[in-house]
């Protein structure tokens, strides 16, 4: 239904950061009236290509992330292969489970390199103020913010510290307090 046209739309929605109005609509549709854009928009209300927000304005629905899943590659061996598009999945729920308690920050650094976390990776960071040991959190350590893994002594969890993971920092054990801020649950990197 009117692929082309929500693919325009979307692309739109990617370049700019907003939804077109209906002047910019009639333009990229091609169309020569408002009318034709209402009826469009309202076709793409009917199949959740868009919504509306509380004050009447559209607003990209959950179709705007969602990108092909095409099942496997090989990482080991090379292996035949067919490009079949077997659904499509997107990327907020993918990586984001809470998504008012979820942000993204930027890593400095690469005391995390051994966790394949590296300089300038983006980070998927979920609020929170407790955490198992293994985990790699965001802490405020003695008055300062840093990543590293979360390790607690399960005889004594009163006993914290963290980890990096590189072999050239050294553990860091709070001498006034630990503040557990966010749990990581994800890394993106750009190639």
């Amino acid at each position: 239904m009117h692929n082309d046209q929500a693919k325009k739309l979307i692309d739109f929605h990617a370049s700019k950061k907003r939804m077109p109005t209906y002047s910019e609509m009639m333009g990229l549709f091609g169309f020569k009236s408002k009318n034709a854009v209402f009826r469009l928009v309202q076709k793409f209300l009917d199949a959740g290509v868009v919504a509306k927000d509380n004050l009447g304005h559209l607003i990209p629905t959950n179709i705007f992330s969602e990108v092909p899943m095409l099942g496997s590659v090989k990482a080991g061996f090379p292996s035949a292969t067919e490009e079949m598009v077997e659904e499509t999945i997107n990327l907020n729920d993918f990586l984001i489970q809470k998504r008012d308690r979820t942000y993204m920050i930027e890593v400095d650094g690469d005391s995390m390199i051994d966790a394949h976390i590296t300089d300038g990776d983006m980070v998927i960071a979920e609020r929170a103020t407790t955490a198992r040991d293994g985990q790699i959190v965001i802490a405020n350590v003695d008055g300062e913010f840093t990543m590293k893994y979360f390790r607690c002594d399960p005889k004594n969890p009163q006993k914290a510290w963290l980890e990096p993971a590189n072999k050239d920092f050294d553990n860091i054990y709070p001498e006034n307090g630990m503040e557990i801020v966010a749990i990581i649950k994800g890394v993106v990197r750009k190639y």
